[in-house]
């Protein structure tokens, strides 16, 4: 017989106001699993998380840890004690940091030593050892949530929630403190599942990725599937799919589909008919700029003449907009850019391989 999930939720529902916010039909989290709701402002990702954490009424549906249901108040409180929760802005009370990191162990009962012992271990995990008799009233931002972090974990939940844990802190303290949960996660094999709109945040933190929008979900996957193979439009535009494209396939054999576009023909794996019409999309990194032909020199099956219409900076890449006969984005290493000497007007060829096209919709001929 297979184990029960740690956490369940099936046909949840909150309603506020008459207005259904939140439907989802099936949710799990694994053992040692770290799971993140992505999506834009107002997906329903905070909704959703809380309403797992038992601290939303849902309207119906059942949530469930370990095969037992957390339906009555016996069992939500026993539930409550096995997790934590982080909100975006850390809820500390006066005292010191060690008071703060000790609260959970003292509701829980434990012993002052147990207590001493827990705390210094967390502290240290955090990196905050320093920290221990300073008041929490005047820590800066990042050593807040660190502390409040180092509260959650304390008390060794088997799940942890995170609701924008990192929002309101500044670029070098958000990627610092990235890495160091992604540690501790790991390290202390606890299970979390994490909201965020920050999609380095959820790839970096994330065994699995759940994409949610006007308070459904989406596409659930790994984040290499969250990103490269968008089930939608919508999925593509939020994670940054720049080529999104609709073309008629004129041939098809081999599993491979060869479609028109803009009088130049594209190939892909897929399944469709002569006639159809393909909606397809090309991650801007997976497209090559050359300035000379590579037919025959390169394992891309497509390889296109193109002009460059415009270059701009775009963090770590250099954004490359190509004119092919349809507009194509390509992501450069600022090397690469330079080396190739990119810039308007010039003749280039653009390439991708088959593999890196993902097709996402067919839509069928009028017979």
């Amino acid at each position: 017989m297979t184990a029960p999930h740690l956490l369940e939720a099936s046909e949840l529902e909150v309603v506020r106001g008459g207005v259904r916010v939140l439907s989802v039909p099936s949710f799990v989290l694994g053992d040692k699993e770290v799971v993140s709701l992505v999506g834009p402002n107002g997906a329903g990702k905070s909704t959703f998380l809380l309403a797992l954490a038992r601290l939303l009424p849902v309207a119906s549906g059942q949530i469930r840890c370990r095969g037992e249901a957390i339906s009555s108040d016996r069992a939500t409180f026993a539930y409550r004690r096995r997790m934590a929760m982080v909100f975006q802005e850390p809820l500390l009370f006066d005292g010191t940091v060690f008071d703060n990191v000790a609260a959970g162990l003292k509701i829980r009962k434990f012993s002052r030593k147990e207590i001493a012992a827990r705390v210094a271990e967390t502290l240290e995990l955090f990196d905050i050892s320093y920290l221990a008799e300073r008041s929490a009233r005047k820590l800066s931002g990042g050593e807040a949530q660190r502390t409040s972090l180092a509260r959650a974990f304390a008390i060794r939940p088997d799940i942890i929630f995170l609701d924008e844990p990192f929002s309101a802190l500044d670029p070098p303290t958000r990627q610092a403190l990235t890495e160091d949960l992604a540690h501790i996660l790991t390290k202390t094999s606890t299970s979390a599942v994490l909201a965020t709109h920050d999609q380095l945040e959820a790839i970096r933190l994330s065994d699995r990725m759940v994409v949610m929008n006007n308070g459904r979900i989406v596409q659930t996957g790994t984040p290499f599937e969250i990103m490269n193979r968008p089930v939608d439009q919508f999925v593509a535009t939020f994670v940054g799919m720049e080529n999104m494209f609709e073309g008629d396939v004129v041939e098809t054999g081999r599993g491979m589909l060869t479609v028109e576009l803009g009088g130049q023909r594209v190939q892909f794996p897929g399944s469709a008919d002569p006639g159809d019409t393909a909606l397809f999309c090309i991650r801007p990194e997976h497209v090559t700029i050359t300035t000379t032909d590579t037919h025959g020199s390169t394992s891309a099956r497509n390889v296109i003449p193109a002009f460059i219409g415009g270059t701009s900076h775009a963090g770590v890449f250099d954004k490359v907009s190509l004119d092919c006969g349809f507009p194509l984005v390509a992501y450069v290493t600022s090397q690469s850019f330079g080396d190739l000497h990119l810039e308007k007007g010039t003749a280039v060829f653009a390439s991708f391989k088959a593999a890196a096209v993902h097709l996402m919709h067919v839509t069928k001929k009028n017979h």
